[in-house]
């Protein structure tokens, strides 16, 4: 669109004047022309969109088109509650945030706050002026010797190559400004993830990417080269993907480029699958033998997991394993049911896997019970946007939590939903060089740095709000859910499992 844009207003500007030469009042013609040849090049050069930067002037039309979105929304359209996976009035918490505004709300609420199923932070006549302590959760149990203080929020895994690497800088930029961890996801630890000094958590997938032989094995040697930079504070296992549990992936030849090749450690050009499971271990017992082989080979990191709770029964299961051997996880990762991917098989999307609001708390009690949860922290993930998403899990018994869409959303994700083509309009999901440079890593990830911060802040207010002195006294009996016209029950009794 960029060279059409460059070829069109030449040849409309060129036209103008000669068109002149024969007809005097032509020159009228450039009050018109004029004003759509200077702002897109200006967009082209200077631009801060992305949007606008990779569509000359028409990126305008569309971000007009969202800031005005009200009156052909609310008349012909759709309402501000409306809009998936996510709706209007969430994603502008995110812009909000991400330009260092405010985030005030006129007129009242646009939710319905009377539908079953809406839930609240029970406030308190007494609030607290400021909660006590930083808002961060120490990962690292009795076999870690190199704990990681962690941000209550990070980014959720996300890899180089479903990602454009402009997108990755920024990101890992952004979280070097805000002090909060990036994790890699299954591709590997790139040279954009290492870049703008933010720490990292690095994933080990089922095709063992970054850390694999050329046989696609496990190598010892790989993976202690891979985690020997100082920005990897911790390792997870990635077991199942909430958008597609039970799946494995493939990188098609055509996004097998050279950098991707090199980050992950395989021969450029070809198409690689990742399998369904770990060839490492099959079993509870086998996946802490090699979180512990994971620790040992990276200097006594936190290592732990990443799954979608599928079958109660493996849970308990675990939970025996780590009991028997010794050898618990430094963490848990959950995610979601509902959690984002960038392609899936839909029958996956829509109908395997667990959501958050039941694993989060079967997972905590399960952990408990086997005496278990104060050495095995909980991170939860899946569709957290706003503060009060944040509070929610944590109240449900998550340590910390990740967020990817949100991060995307402060790169400048516009909801396209063109994740799987390659042609993503802003320059977030795609490999495309033309597209890539619609993102400014500078503007982005301070972006990514005040959305962040201004979420976390807001866990402080809400916690507050409560009357806790103490990020720790927050639980789901805080949190009130409708669950009938009339009746009300706190999150804890509306949440039982069995």
């Amino acid at each position: 669109m960029r060279r059409e844009f460059i070829f069109g207003s030449i040849v409309a500007t060129l036209a103008v004047l000669a068109l002149s030469v024969v007809w005097r009042d032509a020159l009228w013609l450039l009050v018109f022309v004029m004003p759509v040849v200077l702002i897109g090049w200006y967009d082209l050069l200077w631009g801060r969109n992305n949007v606008a930067r990779n569509y000359p002037f028409f990126g305008r039309l569309k971000e007009l088109a969202v800031e005005e979105r009200h009156i052909p929304q609310q008349a012909v359209i759709q309402n501000s509650r409306e809009g998936r996976p996510f709706s209007v009035v969430q994603r502008q918490i995110v812009a909000d945030r991400t330009r260092d505004e405010s985030g005030t709300q006129p007129y009242g609420s646009e939710l319905e706050l009377r539908a079953t199923g809406s839930e609240w932070l029970a406030h308190s006549a007494y609030p607290v002026d400021e909660i006590e302590g930083a808002l961060t959760f120490e990962l690292g149990g009795p076999r870690c010797t190199v704990p990681y203080t962690s941000s209550i929020l990070n980014v959720s895994a996300m890899s180089f190559g479903s990602l454009g690497p402009n997108a990755i800088r920024a990101l890992s930029r952004g979280a070097g400004l805000g002090g909060f961890a990036l994790n890699t996801g299954e591709g590997g630890v790139s040279e954009h993830h290492k870049s703008g000094g933010g720490d990292l958590i690095y994933q080990v997938g089922t095709g063992y990417f970054g850390c694999r032989d050329e046989d696609g094995n496990f190598s010892a040697d790989a993976f202690s080269e891979s985690v020997a930079t100082e920005s990897v504070r911790a390792i997870e296992i990635k077991i199942s993907q909430g958008a597609k549990p039970g799946l494995g992936g493939i990188l098609p030849a055509e996004k097998n480029t050279d950098e991707i090749a090199e980050a992950r450690g395989i021969s450029p050009g070809e198409a690689v699958h990742s399998p369904a499971a770990h060839k490492e271990f099959s079993s509870p017992r086998g996946l802490l033998e090699f979180a512990e082989r994971l620790r040992d080979l990276s200097g006594g990191r936190p290592v732990g997991a990443k799954l979608c709770v599928g079958r109660e029964s493996e849970i308990d299961d675990l939970c025996e394993a780590m009991v028997e051997t010794g050898l618990p996880l430094d963490f848990l990762t959950l995610d979601s049911a509902d959690g984002g991917t960038g392609a899936g098989v839909s029958d996956f999307v829509n109908w395997v896997g667990c959501t958050i609001d039941l694993a989060l708390p079967l997972v905590h009690r399960k952990l408990s019970d086997h005496g278990l949860r104060s050495d095995v922290r909980l991170v939860a993930s899946g569709k957290v946007i706003s503060s009060f998403d944040l509070v929610r899990l944590l109240a449900l018994g998550a340590d910390g939590c990740n967020s990817a869409r949100a991060m995307m959303q402060a790169l400048g994700c516009v909801q396209a939903l063109k994740c799987n083509t390659n042609t993503c309009p802003s320059g977030v999901a795609t490999l495309d060089p033309s597209l890539n440079r619609g993102l400014v890593v500078g503007d982005k990830s301070q972006a990514v740095a005040n959305y962040h911060r201004h979420t976390v802040e807001g866990v402080k207010k809400l916690v507050a709000a409560a009357g806790l002195e103490r990020l720790g006294q927050l639980d789901a009996s805080c949190l009130r859910r409708r669950v009938g016209l009339t009746q009300v029950a706190t999150l804890t009794e509306s949440l039982q499992t069995r």
